[in-house]
């Protein structure tokens, strides 16, 4: 589902543990890291499609985690035409997405990699808040930063 300005519906989660460090993902097969993300499918409220990413990403499931807060509107980043898939050529240029912060109130042992068929991520860890933006690729830089520091002000509540 693209919208008529060619982004992709998606959310964004930054999940953080009692100490406000964040879960940082590594990609299957790849040496990136990166936070929890998928498309809203259609029909899905951004909660609903968070919850479902947050399931099939991480194995968590609503009771694990506490939702802290969200952005106000979507926040998009384009992706580099050479990653974009040939048949979206042309109609497809990013995504825009609404971030959740969410505290785990469960425990670190709850996460499951494995929890879906196809798994996103091989391998995760804590790290501090703001580490983020040193490490993830740089299309997404913006969007991370944007939603970091407008959702860091919930952490404190």
């Amino acid at each position: 589902m693209i919208d008529a300005d060619g982004y992709r519906p998606n959310v964004g989660i930054i999940l953080c543990n009692a100490r406000n460090e964040v879960f940082w993902g590594k990609r299957v097969r790849e040496h990136s890291w990166q936070f929890p993300q998928g498309g809203i499918k259609r029909g899905e409220s951004p909660e609903q499609a968070m919850y479902r990413e947050l399931w099939e990403e991480v194995g968590l499931h609503p009771g694990h985690v506490k939702i802290l807060g969200r952005t106000r509107d979507w926040l998009h980043y384009d992706v580099p035409t050479q990653w974009v898939k040939r048949e979206w050529r042309g109609s497809y240029k990013g995504q825009k997405q609404i971030w959740f912060l969410l505290r785990l109130v469960g425990r670190d042992s709850d996460v499951s990699l494995r929890a879906s068929s196809h798994p996103e991520f091989d391998a995760w860890r804590w790290s501090e808040y703001w580490l983020a933006l040193d490490s993830v690729i740089e299309f997404k830089r913006d969007v991370y930063k944007k939603a970091l520091s407008e959702l860091e002000p919930f952490l404190q509540k």
